[in-house]
């Protein structure tokens, strides 16, 4: 039997490291958490509020096994070792297991790495420590707040609102969205006008009348300005400068789900998804190792011996001059700086030499995060910028240019970033400083309101506000898509009627509270814990006495946002039917819910349906938790039945089973019928 026990979190990962590691390590995995905050004691927060706010853990449901099967490896091994990931959740894992398998302090280590290669590993075993309780305490404290948060106003939502959650940072991201969408309703679009002279191979715009900025309000302003202006220009001023561009810093873990947004279209979730797999092991035929270091990072530190490999990478393979230096950090509040920023694990394992192992996401993913690294060791990109000054009866024109002189990391990273040149003539072996326009044209345009958030520019503005976790962002931008808090048009965020209510509720009873500020120095004083300046439960029960009273006084005085009335009865009690908000949009129903369960099916979802084959009940239009169409029967959950594609109505002139579409084609569910 192996001497050693080594605990990591995930299956995948465990594999990985075992092939590391000799015959005396075992190697197993918690599958994740496997235990959680009770659902009992006051209004279900699972801590005794009267102690300190003492938590009371479970076992999640379907880990007991997990946790029998690691005693019995913990009984047959001399030491453990728990190897979870390096950050304050991977800490609070670590906590756990230590706690629910009975650990002593001399039959365990902990050991961390930020990337998962033999020598690293090996590496990380010959420096184990014990477990940062300091760490555990302020994910601790993260945890029970969003409990009490989340519990406490989710109620209160439900209970006055069609909103379903609120959340500490989920509702101060939804308010960032609303709050733009009201600047943009509040917008007032007004008219301008541009004028812009055409020349052989380049355009020039007005700026200028003398030394002042000029603006063009109405037509009749353009018109005037045209007639004062003729076809020739002097070349009044020429200046050239060159222009260094810098490459960006690799990635951490917000601007690597904004560059995946902007460049891939790829969500957060599924960006973080397919990092994690890159981290945690890829087979490479002869060998199996972690492709990125860890994938949830704030600092854009990078280890020495990285650097002077790729260092070196950049002189063999570009030339020497090419080779750059290091990004420097300007350190920002939040950051935690506990391990190095996101590349890859080895800068000789390029993209295309691991391309056949890994599926389309985990090629592009892999693709974006090693040419970031690389290009941020590289030299600056050289531009020559070119402005040039036409003056036409003290109209002043302005055209720029430039030309790229030198690619430097672009030789890398141009796929990512826009670099065309703009090429203006040279103007310095003209024999003349006068230039002849083709056309002078006037151009309306319009004021735009402010834009809209992204997904990148969602998690850009969390960050730049200090606002959660980075490693949270996906979650809480899925979470409000899901609750039907926003819609995505057009890849921007649009609250809706929900989303709206949710937050002006919120703000009517919480204001102090969700807000970008309070949010923020949470975050800091979580910091504070894990850096043992503060006590976990003094920021608990400060954060309570100031909540609570809230609660109750909204659970009171809050009035219930009713729904709106359609001037139906119900068909089965005789209520009023009215306009509900649903995961899934609006719909009517009974008033008299829950007593009367009564729901009038959508036209959309009822025309040409057929009977059910199970029931006989009808086959409606549906979503599944992640938004997908489906069909099944309306008398659900008695009857399961469902299928994915849509039926047509009709039924199967040669065994009467259901018709439906399949591609281009009608076909039948029981038999090789198609039309």
């Amino acid at each position: 039997m192996p001497k050693n026990l080594v605990i990591v979190e995930s299956p995948s990962k465990s594999k990985t490291i075992e092939k590391y590691l000799g015959s005396d390590y075992k190697v197993v995995s918690s599958k994740g958490h496997i235990r959680d905050l009770a659902t009992t004691g006051k209004f279900g927060l699972g801590v005794d509020i009267s102690d300190h706010f003492k938590p009371n853990y479970i076992t999640i449901k379907g880990k007991a096994k997990v946790i029998n099967d690691l005693k019995k490896d913990v009984k047959n091994s001399e030491k453990v070792f728990l190897a979870t990931d390096p950050d304050r959740e991977g800490e609070a894992i670590s906590w756990h297991l230590y706690d629910a398998l009975k650990l002593k302090d001399d039959n365990y280590d902990r050991v961390v790495f930020n990337e998962i290669t033999k020598k690293t590993v090996l590496d990380a075993f010959k420096h184990a420590r014990k477990i940062d309780k300091k760490m555990v305490n302020s994910q601790e404290a993260r945890r029970i707040l969003d409990r009490i948060i989340g519990f406490r106003l989710s109620k209160l939502m439900q209970s006055k609102t069609s909103g379903k959650s609120a959340g500490r940072v989920q509702s101060v991201a939804l308010k960032l969205i609303v709050d733009k969408e009201r600047e943009i309703q509040a917008f007032k679009i007004e008219d301008y006008y541009e004028i812009d002279a055409k020349f052989d191979g380049f355009d020039a715009k007005l700026e200028k009348y003398l030394d002042d900025t000029i603006e063009i309000k109405t037509e009749e302003e353009a018109d005037l300005i045209l007639s004062k202006l003729s076809k020739s220009f002097e070349i009044e001023n020429i200046n050239k400068s060159n222009k260094n561009k810098k490459s960006k810093a690799p990635f951490i873990t917000s601007t690597l789900q904004q560059e995946a947004s902007t460049k891939l279209s790829f969500t957060g979730n599924r960006t973080m998804r397919v990092a994690q797999k890159l981290y945690e092991g890829v087979d490479l035929g002869d060998e199996r190792v972690g492709l990125i270091t860890y994938m949830r990072t704030d600092s854009i530190r990078l280890s020495n011996e990285f650097v002077s490999s790729a260092f070196e990478y950049i002189e063999k393979e570009y030339g020497k001059v090419y080779v750059g230096s290091v990004k420097q950090s300007k350190k920002k509040e939040n950051v935690q700086d506990a391990h190095e920023a996101i590349r890859p694990t080895s800068i000789h394992r390029t993209p295309e030499s691991v391309k056949k192992y890994l599926t389309a996401d985990e090629y592009k993913i892999y693709s974006l995060i090693y040419f970031r690294a690389l290009a941020s060791l590289m030299s600056d990109a050289k531009v020559l910028s070119t402005t040039v000054i036409l003056n036409n009866n003290d109209y002043k024109f302005k055209a720029t240019g430039q030309i790229q002189v030198f690619d430097g990391y672009l030789k890398v990273y141009s796929i990512y970033e826009d670099s065309e040149d703009k090429i203006l003539p040279n103007f310095d072996e003209m024999h003349t400083n006068i230039v002849i326009s083709n056309s002078i044209e006037k151009s309306l345009h319009h004021t735009k309101p402010p834009a809209r958030y992204t997904e990148a520019k969602l998690i850009k503005e969390l960050e730049d506000k200090g606002i959660g976790r980075p490693s949270t962002y996906a979650k809480i931008i899925d979470t409000l898509k899901l609750r039907n808090y926003v819609d995505v048009v057009d890849k921007k965020f649009i609250p809706t009627e929900i989303g709206f209510e949710i937050t002006d509720k919120l703000q009517e009873g919480f204001s102090s509270i969700i807000n970008v500020d309070y949010t923020k120095e949470m975050e800091d004083n979580l910091d504070d814990i894990a850096n043992g300046e503060m006590v976990w439960y003094d920021l608990v029960e400060r954060f309570y006495n100031e909540f609570e009273p809230l609660v109750e006084k909204a659970f009171s005085e809050m009035k219930k946002v009713e729904p709106q009335a359609t001037g139906e009865k119900c068909p089965e009690c005789g209520h009023d039917l009215v306009v509900r908000n649903g995961k899934y949009g609006k719909f009517i129903a009974c008033s008299n819910y829950p007593e009367c369960k009564y729901i009038k099916q959508d036209e959309k979802q009822t025309k040409g349906f057929v009977e059910c084959p199970n029931c006989g009940g009808k086959i409606i239009q549906k979503r599944s938790k992640k938004g997908k169409i489906f069909y099944g029967c309306d008398n659900y959950p008695k009857c399961t039945y469902a299928l994915w594609d849509e039926p047509t109505g009709e039924h199967c002139p040669n065994c009467g089973g259901i018709l439906v579409i399949k591609g281009k084609k009608v076909k039948c569910l029981t038999c090789d019928y198609e039309k």
